[in-house]
C-alpha cells in the first residue's frame, strides 16, 4: 500500500459513495491548486490528485481496499476471541472492553484522528454492527466514547480509565485455560 491514507487525505470514509468522492475532490482540488494565491501547496495537490486517481476508478480502489482492509488489521492485531465465556454478559463486556481497546489504540497512535467509524470498528472487532449497537450506547451513556460530528467514535478520559482498570480482565480472557498472564 501506498504511503498516504487515500481515504484520510480525502477526508471520507472507507465506505464513501464515488459521487462523494468527487465532490470532496473538487473541494479539496480547489483549495491546494497550485494556481490559488491564498492556500494553494503544489506537493499537497499532487497528493491529492493521485488518491482520487485510485479512489476513482473502480479497479484501482478494488485493489487500493485489499490492501488498504489488510494494512488495519495488522496494524491493530488484536487479540483473539476469547477462549472461555460463560454467558451473554461476560460476552458483552468483553466485547465492551474490546472497543475501548480499539479507540484507545487509535487515539494513541494517531492522535489528531482519534476517532474510528462505525464500519471500521465492525471489521476490527470481529463484530456486526447489530451486536455493536448496544456496546457503543452503553459506552455512550458512560461517556466512556463519544461521538463526533463526522460519526467518528472516540474514547473519552472515563473510557480510557475504565479500560486500565479492567485490562487485566480482557488480556485473562484471552488466555488459553490453564495459562496465566504473569
Amino acid at each position: 500500500m501506498t504511503e498516504h491514507d487515500h481515504y484520510e487525505l480525502l477526508q471520507v470514509s472507507p465506505s464513501a459513495e464515488p459521487e462523494t468522492i468527487h465532490r470532496v475532490y473538487r473541494l479539496l482540488a480547489q483549495r491546494y491548486h497550485p494556481d490559488n494565491q491564498q492556500s494553494g501547496n503544489v506537493e499537497r495537490f499532487r497528493i491529492l490528485h493521485e488518491a482520487y486517481t485510485v479512489l476513482s476508478e473502480p479497479e484501482l480502489r478494488a485493489r487500493y481496499d485489499i490492501a488498504y482492509a489488510e494494512s488495519k488489521q495488522q496494524r491493530w492485531r488484536l487479540a483473539a476471541a476469547p477462549t472461555k465465556i460463560d454467558n451473554d454478559y461476560e460476552l458483552e463486556q468483553f466485547i465492551r472492553l474490546t472497543v475501548l481497546e480499539v479507540l484507545c489504540a487509535q487515539r494513541r497512535t494517531e492522535p489528531s484522528r482519534p476517532g474510528v467509524f462505525f464500519t471500521d470498528l465492525e471489521a476490527l472487532t470481529g463484530q456486526p454492527r447489530e451486536h455493536l449497537e448496544f456496546t457503543i450506547w452503553y459506552l455512550a451513556q458512560k461517556k466512556f466514547l463519544h461521538r463526533g460530528d463526522s460519526a467518528q467514535l472516540t474514547i473519552t478520559v472515563d473510557g480510557i480509565d475504565y479500560l486500565e482498570q479492567h485490562y487485566g480482565s480482557i488480556q485473562q480472557r484471552r488466555l488459553p485455560t490453564g495459562v496465566s498472564a504473569a
